[in-house]
């Protein structure tokens, strides 16, 4: 126990336990991001084929955008405090065996939610930008989260070690079909309920 002490001084008094990067942060960061680029440029794409107006169209986009942020941190809080609950039951049983306890603690559950959420946000944000500054059509939205995802595929493929074009090409095609498919039913969504927004 002494031992470990005198490790964790040396590594606050040296800097080392602040210049570590938490991998649960950065996952986390790039799971929001990712899901609100997905998610909102698809319902922005079939928002575009269901209203005439931009402004229903932002309105929705950033409505759905923050609804998504607040679903996503509140997933990722109760993920967090769930996970912690069972490290804390595990090591107490492990205490009770009288076996030795070498887990470390995750992230805190409100941490990760906020990552989580304002990950997500950011992410959401971006296919609504155009819309924003007077896009009347749905191709910037598509230019602009398509760039994004090609970004942010390209780090998050750089970070975990794996092939860059394989991961951009599946997020693209998924990007893609889930644009596709929301674009399709906004279409339908304004012929068969008859839309006139």
């Amino acid at each position: 126990m002494l031992e470990d002490e005198f490790k964790h001084e040396d590594a606050v008094v040296t800097g080392e336990a602040e210049h570590r990067i938490s991998p649960e942060k950065v996952r986390n960061v790039f799971l929001g991001l990712n899901d609100g680029l997905v998610e909102i440029l698809g319902a922005v794409s079939g928002f575009f084929a269901a209203f005439s107006s931009t402004t229903a169209v932002m309105t929705a986009g950033f409505t759905v955008g923050v609804a998504g942020a607040l679903s996503m941190a509140a997933g990722a809080y109760i993920g967090a405090g769930s996970e912690a609950e069972l490290r804390e039951t595990e090591d107490a049983r492990r205490r009770f065996l009288g076996e030795p306890v070498s887990s470390e603690p995750g992230e805190r559950a409100l941490v990760s939610a906020a990552v989580v959420g304002i990950g997500y946000f950011i992410g959401a944000v971006v296919p609504i930008l155009p819309v924003l500054f007077g896009a009347r059509t749905v191709w910037p939205t598509i230019v602009t989260g398509g760039a994004m995802i090609v970004a942010v595929s390209t780090i998050v493929a750089f970070i975990s070690g794996m092939n860059v074009r394989r991961r951009i090409a599946r997020n693209v095609v998924i990007t893609g079909l889930a644009v596709v498919v929301t674009y399709v039913l906004g279409l339908l969504t304004k012929r068969l309920l008859g839309v006139a927004i």
